[in-house]
């Protein structure tokens, strides 16, 4: 869990600055991957922590930024839709991989993120409904399905390189 929640942090980092001020980031794709590998309190408690992180300071964020004043600014809707894709894919994926039924649940929540993205920026902003699906959905949609189709494609993977450690932990 902590080298997920590692690896969660240094994601905001692996960014395409957008001319608009905005980063595609590898965020989105890290807590997808998280939320289909684990169980719902591991998933959890990843995103719990890099949240917490950021907000005492440690520039966990997209862009190297930290803080509550990230948090609660325009674009911090992303950061907590983020915590609720880590609670919401493991409920909905099921227990047993589904290629098809993961990447569904995968792609929904790519779609959730950005909704729920823009929704924040309108209320942060003030700005109109439009204003905010051109600012916060359309230029990160397409990508967003992309990373979370290649999320659920991979669940196998890691899922055998997290299980295979934790059985020779336990052997220990």
């Amino acid at each position: 869990m902590a080298l997920f929640a590692a690896i969660l942090c240094v994601s905001a980092y692996i960014s395409i600055p957008l001319p608009n001020g905005t980063h595609i980031t590898l965020l989105n794709f890290v807590i997808t991957l998280i939320a289909l590998v684990f169980p719902l309190a591991e998933s959890f408690f990843i995103g719990l922590i890099w949240m917490l992180l950021g907000l005492v300071g440690v520039p966990v964020f997209v862009g190297g930024q930290a803080g509550p004043g990230y948090l609660f600014g325009t674009y911090g809707g992303f950061s907590f839709a983020f915590i609720f894709i880590a609670i919401l894919i493991p409920i909905f994926r099921g227990k047993k991989y589904n290629r098809i039924r993961y990447t569904i649940v995968a792609m929904l929540s790519a779609v959730l993120v950005d909704a729920v993205g823009s929704l924040w920026i309108m209320i942060a902003s003030g700005c109109s409904i439009k204003a905010a699906f051109v600012a916060g959905f359309l230029p990160f949609i397409a990508l967003d399905l992309v990373k979370a189709v290649v999320a659920a494609q991979i669940v196998p993977a890691f899922r055998k390189l997290i299980y295979l450690r934790r059985d020779v932990e336990d052997e220990d």
